[in-house]
């Protein structure tokens, strides 16, 4: 019996596969046209888009309108171009300051930090101001070389307990903030040297624990709600400069005399009647500035011209805080008085320091002022 022999005709097996791969590109067409129109696919566009605008520190009002991403090649160009402008026409003051080790953010369309921060950890100061961040966030913890935290004049309500992981931290201002109180953690920075919480309005006290902050030579509390010098303040061994100005106080604490490294005391505006008579043991204080309107009982020693004290007594008419339907402005309108003020006698104090010598009738100067 003889073998059978299979004949193909070859021309038919390439028929079938030429089928066979049309079929396959005319679905691999569909599927392209299907996820064309899909919203998946524009989707997956907006975010990349989205990702990449926030690692290069682009903020969201920027690419965003109206809850609609213009996701536009054009639009991102755009964006770092102008960005490089505004860079380039800093002033040359401000130049000075910036380098590879100094973070600076500025403007109202800042709700938020840029998402690439978190990587520069090795960052050692930070200047931000006038924007509209609220939440300083946790990894901040992640800076340990960190040594000036320059956060004035933004609408953090809120500081985080990660703060006190940052061991050489040197300086920290968020003065003019919505801050209410303080993390306790602060007092883990031994080596701060400034503390500036200045205009909050809402700030009542400092806690316990930044008694051990034994390096501060500067704390600025003026424009809050303090109606007692903290104690806390008063364990402040080298202090050298105590503004609580603006404030609630009442009296002065028996002990004031603690700081003897005192040697400018700024209480103007408060409700004091008196200053205690253990002040005259602050013998390094040579600035003492102290409303006058309430006070009836000084002791008369101050005014001795053998003593280094340069007093002066600001007597200001009250202002009649009327209210108006709308509490924002108040505060607003509260805030923007308060910095004014500060600044009116930061120039003032200023100029007396610049003088070569004091005339012997300027020793002792009293005035009378109303803003």
């Amino acid at each position: 019996m003889g073998h059978k022999v299979v004949v193909f005709d070859i021309s038919v097996v390439r028929a079938l596969w030429e089928t066979r791969v049309k079929k396959h590109k005319a679905w691999q067409k569909k599927e392209a046209e299907r996820l064309e129109k899909s919203a998946l696919e524009k989707i997956k566009e907006e975010w990349n888009f989205v990702a990449e605008c926030r690692r290069k520190g682009i903020p969201q009002a920027a690419y965003c309108k109206n809850g609609f991403i213009d996701t536009s090649v054009r639009l991102l160009d755009k964006i770092e171009r102008n960005a490089l402008t505004r860079q380039s026409s800093l002033p040359k003051d401000r130049g000075k300051r910036s380098s590879a080790f100094v973070f600076e953010l500025s403007g109202e369309h800042w709700t938020e930090l840029p998402d690439s921060l978190k990587e520069q950890t090795h960052l050692k100061e930070w200047h931000i101001s006038n924007t509209l961040i609220q939440i300083i966030p946790t990894y901040i913890e992640l800076f340990q070389a960190m040594r000036i935290l320059d956060l004035p004049k933004n609408q953090i309500s809120h500081l985080p307990a990660e703060i006190g992981c940052l061991k050489n931290l040197k300086e920290l201002n968020v003065s003019f903030n919505h801050l209410k109180s303080i993390p306790p953690e602060l007092g883990d920075c031994e080596n701060l040297d400034r503390l500036d919480c200045s205009g909050n309005l809402e700030l009542m006290e400092l806690p316990f624990e930044l008694s051990n902050l034994k390096q501060v030579t500067f704390v600025d509390i003026s424009a809050n709600k303090f109606s007692s010098v903290p104690i806390c303040v008063l364990r402040m061994s080298n202090l050298q400069w105590l503004d609580i100005s603006n404030n609630n106080l009442i009296d002065l604490p028996q002990d004031i005399d603690r700081l003897e490294e005192l040697q400018s005391f700024l209480l103007y505006k408060n409700k004091l009647t008196y200053l205690p008579y253990s002040m005259l043991n602050l013998k390094k204080l040579t600035l003492l500035v102290v409303s006058g309107d309430h006070l009836v009982e000084l002791p008369t020693a101050l005014c001795d011209s053998s003593t280094p004290l340069k007093f002066v007594s600001l007597r200001d008419n009250p202002i009649d805080n009327a209210r108006c339907e709308d509490g924002d402005e108040i505060m607003e309108s509260e805030r923007d008085r308060q910095h004014f003020d500060k600044e009116v006698m930061k120039a003032y104090i200023e100029d007396l320091k610049e003088r070569e010598s004091v005339p012997s009738y300027t020793t002792k100067v009293s005035f009378s002022l109303q803003l």
